[in-house]
């Protein structure tokens, strides 16, 4: 039999769940990411550049420019001998060319730092950061030690946010 005391109970064992539950996993388990640009096509980016979520959501990027094919690809040796910039046992990923208007979606399971591009605008700077659960404050160090892998150009480097400050505020957008 279901008394008032008894409802009360559920309520608040419900709402204290919600209490402690990390505020960047409130949202809905997809996230959405534009791959966007100018007009005129001198400056292209992702947006959020940088995010935070927890493992199991799921990142969707869509192709919002529309003069511009784009791609979001894991940085990895595995795909275009790129250096690792994802956590151990997380499964790289490429979009392959995106037309305007199109959709790729990837699942990230793996706590860790996820860094990417976008292969034709990689030297444009068109890179992003997704940090899933909970990850160090510590950057990905600016050299390859690996001389078989292509390094990251140096506008690129300079493009990713900061860990700190994605873990900070949860969201970064392009400037």
């Amino acid at each position: 039999m279901l008394t008032r005391r008894n409802i009360l109970q559920v309520g608040g064992v419900t709402l204290a769940a919600f209490a402690v539950r990390p505020l960047v996993a409130l949202g809905a388990d997809t996230i959405d990411l534009a791959m966007t640009g100018r007009p005129d096509g001198s400056d292209v980016w992702f947006d959020p550049i940088g995010i935070h979520i927890q493992p199991g959501q799921t990142i969707r990027w869509t192709n919002q420019d529309a003069g511009n094919a784009h791609t979001a690809t894991a940085y990895h040796p595995s795909i275009f001998d790129r250096p690792q910039r994802i956590p151990d046992g997380a499964e790289p990923w490429d979009s392959d060319y995106l037309l305007p208007g199109e959709t790729f979606s990837v699942t990230l399971i793996v706590p860790g730092v996820y860094d990417y591009y976008c292969l034709p605008h990689e030297h444009a700077g068109m890179v992003g950061r997704i940090v899933v659960g909970d990850a160090p404050a510590a950057d990905y160090p600016a050299t390859v030690t690996d001389a078989a892998l292509t390094a990251l150009p140096d506008v690129a480097l300079a493009n990713f946010p900061a860990i700190a400050d994605i873990l900070a505020g949860g969201t970064i957008r392009h400037e």
